[in-house]
């Protein structure tokens, strides 16, 4: 891309941000529950102007859980699963631009006790999770447990809405480390006794991934969290943030995951899918269907 290109990208980006902005300010400052009801129909727009991640949706839908549920039970999940980020989105809003405890004071904590119980072993602690429920805000609910947080995180397309990004992310004292240098700082927040938390959920590349079942499907999941925990001997806790029909929100600490005998990352990889397909079952429209999930195949599927 030329200079003068990118020049003009760089300026559209950034005409584009102001005019969110004022919107995304009114947004931040309506009550909660008609934030909400703001955020559903932002959804219902977004099921209908993305048509692409619409169709990604409803085949990861059909493909999980085609033979469980009807056709139109399906759609109807998808809607919804879009109606939620719309949700999370107006949240976005409020804790982007308001005070960090106007969202925390919606947040329950259950199991925190496990987390610190993992962390007083000295080894840090390892959290796995996924694209559930209000996922960002899970970076900022680590300080109602008094422990320090590094997320691995993936630099976004446009240096615009990666700084905005990163501003959202880091607000609450969260470490970011970026995917390139990930094992390196990974390992050196362990040592310093921090939680590291893990996006399990996205489609792998053929070189970062093992192929193990999620939803009955093989799917291509990054090998490294498991490499990881069994170099180090650093717990896994799976931790997810549900939404609960109030509109609050609950952070669920499970116990730890436990290394199979023989130290196997496929088979430790493949227990990681069961805990995180067990939590989008429990509220499978929290979940992110419009990622392309299963877009890497095993070469003989392909």
């Amino acid at each position: 891309m030329s200079p003068r290109r990118s020049r003009a990208g760089s300026l559209a980006g950034a005409f584009g941000i102001g005019l969110v902005f004022p919107v995304a300010w009114l947004l931040a400052y309506l009550p909660a529950r008609s934030g909400l009801a703001v955020g559903r129909l932002l959804g219902d727009v977004l099921w209908w102007l993305l048509p692409g991640r619409r169709r990604v949706a409803l085949d990861n839908l059909r493909r999980a859980l085609g033979h469980e549920q009807p056709p139109a039970a399906l759609h109807r999940l998808g809607r919804r699963s879009f109606q939620h980020l719309g949700m999370n989105l107006v949240e976005g809003c409020r804790y982007f631009l308001r005070p960090t405890d106007v969202m925390l004071s919606r947040v329950q904590v259950e199991g925190g006790e496990q987390l610190k119980a993992a962390a007083a072993e000295g080894r840090g602690v390892l959290i796995l999770t996924a694209h559930q429920g209000n996922w960002e805000l899970l970076a900022a609910a680590h300080g109602l447990v008094g422990l320090p947080l590094s997320i691995v995180v993936r630099p976004l397309d446009h240096p615009l809405l990666d700084a905005l990004a990163a501003r959202f992310r880091s607000r609450s004292g969260a470490e970011l480390i970026g995917k390139r240098q990930a094992v390196r700082e990974m390992l050196a927040a362990l040592r310093r006794g921090r939680m590291v938390g893990v996006l399990l959920d996205q489609n792998a590349t053929r070189e970062e991934g093992v192929f193990v079942p999620f939803f009955g499907v093989l799917a291509s999941t990054s090998k490294g969290l498991a490499l990881l925990a069994l170099r180090t001997g650093a717990p896994v806790l799976p931790v997810f943030l549900r939404r609960e029909p109030d509109g609050g929100h609950c952070m669920e600490v499970g116990p730890p995951v436990p290394p199979p005998p023989d130290a196997d990352v496929v088979a430790y990889t493949a227990r990681f899918n069961e805990v995180l397909e067990a939590a989008i079952r429990r509220a499978p429209e929290q979940w992110l269907w419009m990622h392309a999930r299963w877009r890497t195949r095993p070469r003989e599927a392909a």
